[in-house]
């Protein structure tokens, strides 16, 4: 296997620095720089913000903005809005990104895949047939076909202002 050296990614895999603490946390608690984190919606107790680093163009996650190891540290009330906000993604990303199906699921711990530990959050991938090629199978390098602000563009009319969940 290569390895490709990317040690820009590790500003906001550790959220910049140590002491700044969990860079969900941080884009959870600036509501005036949603635009410039890329969060598409915000209700009183979740946000839906583009992963910066995705693995594939509209890849979205579902933070909750209070820090939560896992799913077993939502409440009941948390959760119900969760599965709303799952549903919701579900729509923006069939209707807004055109995919042909949809990956979704979560990470606890780094042996699990998580790159960003101990804040809970949901991935919502678009797919499409032929998204994976060559590259991603025998190369190991994946290829985004759009930016995050063709993504960006594309999905916030799917996330409009509502009464919170």
């Amino acid at each position: 296997m290569k390895h490709l050296a990317a040690p820009w990614r590790s500003t906001y895999v550790t959220g910049s620095n140590p002491e700044d603490g969990c860079v969900l946390c941080r884009i959870g608690g600036e509501p005036e720089n949603d635009r410039e984190n890329y969060v598409l919606f915000r209700c009183k107790s979740f946000f839906i913000v583009l992963n910066r680093y995705p693995y594939i163009n509209g890849h979205l996650m579902i933070v909750p903005i209070r820090h939560a190891e896992g799913l077993s540290g939502l409440d009941s009330s948390e959760l119900d809005t969760l599965i709303r906000l799952v549903v919701k993604c579900e729509k923006a990303l069939a209707e807004g990104m055109n995919c042909m199906g949809m990956n979704g699921g979560w990470n606890l711990g780094g042996c699990a895949g998580a790159g960003i530990e101990g804040h809970v959050h949901i991935h919502m991938l678009p797919r499409w047939s032929g998204d994976t090629n060559f590259m991603t199978t025998t190369g190991e390098t994946r290829v985004i076909s759009a930016s995050l602000e063709n993504s960006y563009t594309r999905l916030k009319p799917f996330f409009t202002p509502e009464v919170d969940q």
